[in-house]
């Protein structure tokens, strides 16, 4: 049986952008400890990076890092960006599993459950929707500039969210940006791989490679930020990987010319698909949550032992005060008896 070129470069992207996407979750585990490990650094401040690179864990997540990026752009060179970028929304499964094992735990059942919740969403999505490949150039056409600003303004309203906010609104809008300027790398990076095949010094004469250098590390300080803020990383990875993927499908149609089977019931699967994916976050954030009050009450109560040795210390001084009222000499009626 000859197999097609769609169906060689799906037998390539698919594995690429799962794996991927395992080294992601991967790094948001690591990372999420790491940064719970250091001071609390303002939003976007650069003291966050000095402070992290003396953790190992930390230097782990970054090699994850890496290695899920080169991924990403091998899917990218050789799949649709709508394809490739919902398929990250695997990441959640994989960062709930590190997760666990970092603190030598087992996996929580509710929250795996969630998580297959939202690729099983997500499969049946991508097998409605059958998406297909458009160009790796940027469309210039008046939904580049709508969406560029669309993009702008929820980014901005994210981090003015965190900025102003407290608590899981603060992780919220955090979140929202970080999936925002995601999503918007990996559009870049979509363009900057198809560059990459006709040459590789090709990409050096377009401003996308650059963007993607500005644009890339300005999402991963704000993960970083997430990550640190947040109790548990389910939730915030949850709210990323949904974010992220949306981006990318709006690109890929909007920028870059792709597109998807359509239709009435197709359009309804779809719809009952995504409503599948925003169920399992919810079981995920829900879960995260509980987890996160039982944790604190642990924290709360795990102190109480420690007030043993100061309990150790009084009984020693009274054993000694018991001591000493035994040698002194007999007073009062006591000393006439004697």
């Amino acid at each position: 049986m000859v197999v097609g070129t769609a169906g060689v470069s799906l037998a390539v992207a698919v594995p690429a952008a799962v794996a991927g996407a395992a080294c992601m979750g991967l790094a948001s585990a690591a990372q999420a400890r790491a940064t719970k490990q250091v001071p609390i650094s303002k939003t976007l401040h650069p003291r966050l990076f000095v402070d992290l690179i003396r953790r190992p864990l930390w230097l782990i997540g970054i090699g994850a890092t890496i290695a899920g990026l080169a991924l990403q752009v091998i899917a990218l060179g050789f799949g649709p960006l709508i394809l490739v970028q919902p398929i990250l929304v695997t990441a959640l499964p994989f960062g709930g599993f590190f997760a666990a094992v970092f603190v030598h735990r087992r996996p929580d059942r509710v929250i795996v459950g969630g998580a297959f919740t939202c690729v099983a969403g997500l499969s049946a999505f991508l097998l409605l929707a059958q998406p297909t490949g458009g160009s790796d150039h940027l469309i210039e056409s008046a939904p580049l500039a709508r969406l560029a600003l669309a993009l702008g303004v929820i980014a901005v309203a994210g981090l003015f969210v965190s900025m102003t906010a407290h608590g899981p609104s603060r992780v919220l809008g955090l979140a929202l940006a970080t999936g925002v300027f995601y999503g918007l790398t990996a559009g870049l990076m979509k363009v900057v791989a198809g560059e990459i095949r006709q040459g590789p010094a090709v990409p050096f004469g377009h401003w996308t490679l650059y963007a993607v250098c500005v644009i890339g590390p300005i999402g991963f300080l704000l993960s970083q930020n997430t990550f640190q803020q947040g109790t548990l990383v389910s939730p915030a990875l949850a709210v990323i990987t949904t974010v992220d993927p949306l981006v990318g499908v709006a690109i890929g149609v909007w920028w870059l010319g792709e597109s998807a089977r359509t239709g009435t019931g197709v359009l309804a699967g779809e719809l009952a698909a995504a409503a599948v994916i925003m169920l399992g976050i919810a079981i995920l954030a829900r879960r995260a949550d509980h987890l996160a009050v039982n944790r604190t009450d642990e924290v709360v109560t795990a102190p109480q032992p420690a007030k043993q040795p100061v309990t150790a210390q009084r009984e020693q001084l009274d054993q000694r005060e018991q001591q000493e009222q035994d040698q002194e000499p007999p007073t009062g009626v006591h000393a006439e008896l004697c």
